[in-house]
């Protein structure tokens, strides 16, 4: 993507990632994340990706469209053209994108955040090592001369595809929406709507500085509280960009990703899955019930999007919510899984669609330490020959986390009285062996 100049360029000031995480640029607006940093990563990127068409949308928040405006700056100071579409959904970045996709927003973080996240010409998200030559590029000269454009379709364009793509008749279904007071709050009730379902929405109503905050994905209860008043047959509820889908069944249970991936794989009747090490133990016991080879990845939706492109799979995702359809799609999408799941149920209620699967009460445990290097090899031997004393009855896992100096225990266990009693035992053992 890049020319011989700029590769040139790369060569000679590549250097380890200072800014990118693990999906995107991403922090508090202000301090971290800066008008001035946002426009550097504008012209950088622009330079990558060689001086082409940026495709650039954002979430709700107060500071997007300062945000927005400031990477366009970058990408036309760097002699690209940025594409300028507003609020839309992050999966409508990654289907539009041109030479590059980009979306101004801090996913599921509160207000006070903000972000980059981007997509190359093919709608995948970046890799590691595209990330440091941007990163690499964020000082290089500015040879001017692009431009900033405006478009009004991109939301249409984008509820058009999904609409032909992931539909099915919804009539006589009454669903309640949460849409986070996010990018998804003038679109899925709309959406849901015209395939014929009744539709209550809440968190439909962005102010700037309610993004996430009380609603949506990252908090179910209001939407609870709506199902089980009003009598739904289910809820659905999205993250600030829209790139996260979780549910309420028909008496306000909550379902995570694992449980919604069950119900899809079982439904399209795929042949793998690609999930995460924090997956439930409970999934892994369904799915090979059904001869569904399950693929393993390390926690973060990126991973299980390369371990699907890698396989030829199709379904993957996240307790988080993010669930991934590679049908007719190039990412995780939250309105898409959401009529996927709709169109799964096939008459049922949500609950007895859930209830196929058995979910092991998991418990969790972080564990400060003073760094954020790999785990000794002693203590990996130690959690190895717990696993093979459960044989299969439960689980631990023990692993570093990638953001901050701690150590994340989670324990899997037939009972939540066996789970907290294994999470305990296993703390005990990190410690022990950390310090």
């Amino acid at each position: 993507m890049t020319s011989s100049s700029t590769r040139r360029q790369l060569e000679s000031r590549a250097v380890a990632r200072s800014y990118f995480g693990t999906d995107g640029v991403r922090g508090i607006v202000g301090e971290f994340l800066t008008a001035e940093l946002v426009e550097q990563l504008g012209k950088a990127s622009a330079l990558w990706s060689g001086r082409g068409r940026v495709f650039v949308g954002r979430d709700t928040r107060a500071s997007g469209e300062e945000l927005e405006e400031a990477f366009a700056r970058g990408v036309a100071s760097a002699g690209g053209s940025a594409v300028l579409a507003g609020v839309i959904p992050t999966p409508a970045a990654a289907l539009l994108r041109l030479d590059l996709g980009v979306i101004i927003t801090a996913s599921h973080n509160p207000p006070e955040y903000n972000g980059v996240k981007f997509f190359d010409h093919d709608g995948r998200k970046l890799s590691d090592p595209a990330e440091e030559e941007i990163e690499a590029l964020l000082d290089a000269p500015a040879p001017g001369g692009g431009e900033i454009v405006h478009v009004g379709v991109a939301v249409d364009s984008y509820l058009e595809h999904v609409l032909e793509r992931f539909s099915s008749d919804l009539g006589g279904l009454r669903i309640a929406v949460d849409c986070a007071n996010g990018s998804y709050a003038h679109i899925a009730p709309r959406a849901f709507a015209e395939l014929g379902a009744h539709v209550e929405a809440i968190g439909n109503e962005p102010d700037g500085n309610n993004i996430n905050v009380g609603c949506g994905a990252t908090d179910l209860s209001a939407l609870q509280r709506v199902v089980t008043a009003g009598d739904f047959d289910l809820g659905i509820a999205f993250d600030g960009d829209g790139d996260r889908m979780l549910a309420v069944d028909e008496n306000g249970a909550a379902l995570d990703g694992d449980q919604i991936v069950a119900i899809l794989a079982l439904a399209l009747e795929v042949d793998l899955v690609a999930v995460t090490t924090m997956t439930n133990l409970g999934f892994h016991r369904l799915m090979e019930e059904h001869g569904v080879r399950v693929i393993t990845t390390d926690v973060g939706d990126r991973y299980v999007l390369d371990a699907l492109y890698r396989e030829g799979g199709i379904l993957g995702g996240e307790q988080s919510g993010h669930i991934i359809l590679l049908r007719d799609h190039v990412t995780g999408d939250g309105l898409a899984s959401a009529l996927q799941l709709c169109g799964a149920l096939g008459g049922r209620r949500l609950s007895e669609a859930a209830a196929q699967m058995q979910r092991y009460p998991q418990v969790m445990q972080n564990l400060p330490r003073a760094d954020r290097g790999e785990l000794p090899e002693s203590l990996r031997r130690r959690v190895d020959a717990v696993n093979a004393e459960l044989d299969g009855g439960g689980r631990v896992l023990v692993r570093p986390s990638g953001t901050e100096p701690v150590v994340r225990v989670l324990a899997e266990a037939a009972t939540q009285g066996e789970a907290e009693d294994l999470c305990a035992r296993i703390a005990s053992l990190v410690t022990q062996e950390l310090g």
